[in-house]
């Protein structure tokens, strides 16, 4: 694709109606959020036919037309193709710009941007990138050298808005080894390091837990954020799953590399820790009041969101294939999920196939649908992961059987049939169950 001719795309993409492939008659539009990107509202739609006309099978006469949409919207060299240059704004959003901002800010920003970042529809992670050096840089170096509570209260604020895109946006370059072009290599290695620690992170610790070793056990026994052996409903449980990670992590999965007998990586994970709260605490002995809001209560804050969210991720555990990518983890099509963190909530395409570009995911759903249909998959509307463990912990299955998507046999259950195969999906399971269900 010619991303010189990128201003007039985005404006012949803006005239365009969503979407041309659904002809038939859409389910209540009541049930679309209008904030859901342009793909999760074409393929939430489809969705809600089959619904409404019994598609028990998944099979629906707009399938092929809808997911050949949904594959031009992410093909760069598709002239339909829509580059995301932010993520609360579509092109369509953006084309109402004045035209002295779009013809010397906009225009000329995506035509450079293109050639920065590895693939043309990430162009919203160097606007996020370029975001956070030029503001939570400056106001952590600032709150060093001039301190006051007011900005110190600001600047945490400011992290906690910032630290969701960030971390899925970061999850993004660990799976695929960057997200800008290579002669921007030394822009790509830097960025984390730098930010890391100010948005809740340590330094390679998401990398060494989240790829060498969620992704390898897949919610597992062994997996040591696994919600198998917790009631998910109980609070109790949540707080022991929270605590667990919060204070035993850093020697947990040292250990858990080195009994696998993957002793490089277990060192390098303990001092990818022990380096980070290292400096955590000699900047606090520093300065302790800044420290507290650019270093500590974002690490707190931090560690404490990511168990919440992989609480809702993995809650919903089928109790006869625990270990089915399709019966472990769930699909979400909300905007906070899917428009301002990179479709994070695909979470069970992004297991079946943890490389796949975050743009390809609802594409990818909607081939699959048969399989998702037949697996018994979970799909959630209207709701995000921080709302189904709050659900969740206040027993509260009405709700979430009102946020689900049915699919296959679900599309015939009634709401109170659903909260209640929902429930029988988060009873722990006893060592027993686990032996048996997972072959050991």
């Amino acid at each position: 694709m010619d991303f010189t001719k990128i201003p007039a795309l985005l404006k012949s993409r803006a005239k365009k109606t969503l979407p041309e492939a659904a002809a038939e008659p859409n389910p209540s539009e009541a049930k679309i959020n209008p904030f859901l990107t342009r793909q999760d509202s074409l393929l939430l739609e489809n969705l809600l036919r089959d619904v409404a006309n019994g598609n028990v099978d998944g099979d629906d006469t707009g399938d092929k037309d809808d997911y050949a949409l949904l594959q031009h919207l992410s093909d760069e060299s598709s002239d339909r193709f829509e580059p995301q240059v932010f993520a609360g704004w579509d092109a369509k959003d953006l084309e109402k710009l004045p035209e002295p901002i779009k013809k010397y800010l906009l225009h000329p920003y995506v035509a450079w941007a293109s050639g920065v970042v590895r693939r043309k529809t990430d162009i919203v992670f160097l606007t996020h990138i370029l975001i956070y050096l030029s503001t939570s840089v400056p106001s952590a170096v600032y709150l060093y050298r001039n301190f006051t509570w007011i900005h110190g209260v600001a600047h945490y604020l400011m992290q906690l808005f910032y630290c969701g895109a960030f971390t899925l946006m970061l999850h993004n370059h660990i799976h695929n080894g960057g997200v800008l072009a290579p002669s921007w290599a030394w822009l790509d290695h830097t960025f984390p390091y730098i930010l890391e620690p100010l948005m809740g992170h340590t330094w390679d610790s998401y990398f060494y837990h989240h790829v060498k070793h969620h992704h390898v056990e897949g919610n597992g026994p062994d997996d040591l954020s696994s919600t198998i052996r917790y009631q998910r409903d109980e609070i109790s449980h949540f707080l022991h799953y929270v605590g667990r990670f919060l204070f035993c992590v850093w020697l947990e999965l040292p250990y858990y590399f080195i009994r696998k007998g993957r002793y490089g990586l277990g060192i390098r994970a303990f001092l990818s820790e022990v380096t980070s709260y290292a400096f955590v605490v000699g900047l606090w002995r520093w300065q302790w009041q800044p420290s507290l809001f650019v270093l500590a209560l974002p690490l707190l804050t931090m560690r404490i969101g990511m168990m919440t969210g992989n609480w809702g991720q993995h809650a919903f555990v089928d109790e006869q294939e625990p270990d089915s990518a399709f019966r472990s983890s769930i699909t979400l099509i909300d905007v906070p999920s899917n428009r301002y963190c990179f479709n994070d909530g695909y979470h069970t395409s992004h297991h079946l196939n943890p490389r796949r570009h975050w743009r390809d995911h609802p594409a990818s759903l909607l081939k699959a649908k048969r399989q998702y249909a037949a697996g018994r998959a979970l799909t959630f509307h209207n709701i995000d992961y921080l709302e189904i463990t709050f659900r969740l912990l206040m027993k509260d299955y009405a709700h979430l059987a009102e946020c689900l998507v049915p699919m296959g046999e679900q599309i015939k259950m009634s709401k109170k049939e659903l909260a209640d195969m929902l429930r029988t999906k988060t009873v722990a399971f006893t060592e027993e169950d686990i032996r048996k269900k997972f072959n050991l």
